[in-house]
């Protein structure tokens, strides 16, 4: 976003009521349900998306979404700021390299969600810790996110070679003897994932808010997504977790995200430095 872009998003303000009228218009129309996200995070969403396509006012961008589904799925990753890198807080990695890995090496098959896996960097830092533990051949990993645009890029596994550095810096946090490029081809502009760290993923638009899950999993990430849901969202979505995680299956979360009081009854704090659960199963 340029800088007068920037400028226009601070000043446009959105009221509760246009918020609530465009999401609910959004729900009926498009069966894209925003209207229990946090508000203040929806609204800056919104304003960006005002700003970057000029439209100048929450009435132009009511217009411009309700003519133009595309424009909503195009840009939905305005709305939703992603927050994700390789091997993003080393701490949770090694955690699962050395102590939850290690309970589930016995299984047969390893399932794994990636629930909001964004543009993917998740996905792929776990598939090297897999193949690096000997794992991965016997993992089946799901990934799925709202944004059409973000799965794309999760799929393609193409990255700006701008961050390289910061990547190959939190790998090395990570494993201080290993080589990050053992993992990439790195590129004059970008850095290429290997394609065996992907043949284990299937990659699936999904809504957290309103699609069901039928698979179960040994783990499940869900990390920086549920700062954008209200109370009442958070329980719903930690409700359908809950019932896809296997009873001795571990549960992570981002250190952004906060979980309601009523969630105690649906999982159990496991690390709290690295916020990992399990399911509470006296609740089974």
């Amino acid at each position: 976003m340029n800088e007068s872009s920037q400028e226009t998003s601070n000043r446009v303000e959105i009221t509760d009521e246009e918020l609530i009228s465009l999401t609910t218009a959004v729900k009926t129309r498009y069966g894209i349900d925003f209207t229990s996200y946090e508000k203040k995070s929806l609204k800056r969403g919104f304003a960006r998306l005002i700003a970057r396509n000029d439209l100048g006012s929450m009435v132009g961008l009511w217009s411009k979404i309700l003519k133009d589904k595309e424009f909503l799925i195009k840009y939905i990753d305005d709305l939703l700021v992603n927050l994700t890198e390789l091997f993003r807080n080393p701490e949770i990695w090694l955690k699962i390299k050395d102590d939850i890995l290690e309970k589930l090496r016995s299984k047969p098959i390893i399932n794994i969600w990636h629930a909001g896996c964004s543009t993917g960097e998740e996905i792929y830092t776990m598939a090297i810790v897999l193949k690096e533990q000997g794992l991965l051949l016997k993992t089946r990993a799901l990934a799925t996110d709202l944004s059409t645009t973000a799965l794309e890029t999760a799929k393609q596994g193409i990255y700006s070679k701008i961050l390289w550095k910061k990547y190959s810096a939190s790998y090395l946090t990570y494993y201080p003897k290993g080589n990050p490029e053992y993992h990439f081809t790195v590129n004059e502009n970008d850095i290429v994932v290997s394609n065996n760290l992907k043949n284990h993923v299937t990659f699936l638009r999904h809504n957290l808010v309103q699609d069901s899950m039928n698979k179960k999993f040994h783990i499940i990430f869900c990390r920086n997504v549920m700062i954008y849901f209200d109370e009442t969202l958070k329980m719903k979505v930690l409700k359908l977790f809950y019932d896809s995680l296997e009873d001795d299956g571990f549960f992570i979360i981002g250190y952004y995200d906060m979980l309601p009081e009523a969630s105690k009854d649906l999982f159990v704090l496991y690390d709290a430095t690295t916020r990992i659960y399990r399911k509470n199963k006296l609740n089974t």
